[in-house]
């Protein structure tokens, strides 16, 4: 509590006639009803002195005030978050239309190539009327064979050299994603080069060796093509996949490779297809079932 005073002063001349002198008052004599008396007043100026006080009550006007100014920010933080939450979704939905686009092109443009090779392969090498059979089941062997290798080179490199000396770029699919791209997709393209070195020996030459070579690079392609739609897009969302997320299986492999990320069982499952087969050789079925009902409830709710 503050308080101001105020101090007033008035003044007030009691019988004050007009002064003949200069030096001091002329004494004025009253004549008094009672005989022998005598009043003598001096002319003087009596002054009274008047103090007010006014009480401010700076303490409400403190709360008043820091209330209105919380309100305030309050209303300016809404605003700043509500703005900031909208940009993040305009960008996640441009990045994921973006990876969208790149993945339906790469998937058809692949699969229209490969099947087109295999068409005009052998349609070339039965124009002489033989038909080689070692050859076409040598590539129709090689082509499941090479995808499921690949799923132990994927489970082997992923642990050998990508948490390893390779750590630098993979690092990238460890981290928030800024972009619609990360420095791990370069891996995708490393696997790409074989598979169309082998395409391409086995298009244009006859022959079991390249009848085997263009199995083993067709296969490649296969698994490639499966691992992005389950891994880039069932397990970390970054394309809808539509019907594939409905798949019982694919939901148990995208929980297992969720749980890599966790880093719950030093890593594993380091594979992607055979991720629920490794959690089980660790002990791993638990979390790896919570991991499911988990992600089968945020997926209800977002549907």
């Amino acid at each position: 509590m503050a308080a101001g005073a105020s101090i007033s002063l008035s003044s007030r001349a009691i019988l004050a006639p007009k002064l003949t002198s200069l030096t001091k008052p002329t004494p004025l004599i009253v004549y008094s009803p009672i005989p022998n008396r005598i009043s003598t007043l001096n002319l003087r100026k009596k002054s009274t002195f008047a103090v007010c006080f006014v009480v401010n009550d700076q303490k409400q006007d403190t709360q008043i005030q820091n209330q209105s100014n919380q309100s305030s920010n309050s209303i300016s933080n809404e605003q700043i978050s509500s703005i900031r939450v909208a940009e993040r979704v305009a960008r996640k939905k441009s990045e994921r239309f973006t990876y969208l686009v790149a993945a339906v092109m790469s998937s058809f443009g692949i699969t229209s190539m490969s099947v087109m090779a295999v068409y005009y392969r052998f349609y070339w090498q039965m124009e002489g009327g033989d038909i080689p059979v070692s050859e076409m089941f040598g590539t129709f062997a090689l082509s499941v064979g090479a995808a499921v290798g690949m799923e132990f080179w994927a489970r082997w490199a992923h642990r050998a050299l990508w948490h390893a000396s390779l750590w630098h770029m993979h690092e990238s699919h460890h981290r928030p994603r800024e972009g619609p791209f990360e420095l791990n997709d370069v891996f995708a393209i490393i696997n790409a080069v074989p598979a169309i070195a082998l395409l391409s020996y086995g298009f244009f030459h006859k022959g079991l060796v390249p009848g085997l070579c263009f199995g083993a690079g067709l296969g490649i392609t296969v698994f490639g093509m499966a691992y992005m739609f389950v891994h880039d897009g069932l397990v970390h969302r970054r394309f809808p996949v539509g019907p594939i997320a409905n798949v019982p299986y694919f939901r148990r492999v995208a929980a297992a490779h969720q749980l890599h990320h966790s880093d719950k069982f030093n890593g594993v499952p380091y594979g992607l297809f055979l991720g629920p087969k490794e959690l089980e050789e660790v002990g791993g079925l638990e979390e790896l079932e919570k991991e499911i009902n988990r992600r089968n409830k945020r997926y209800n709710n977002s549907s």
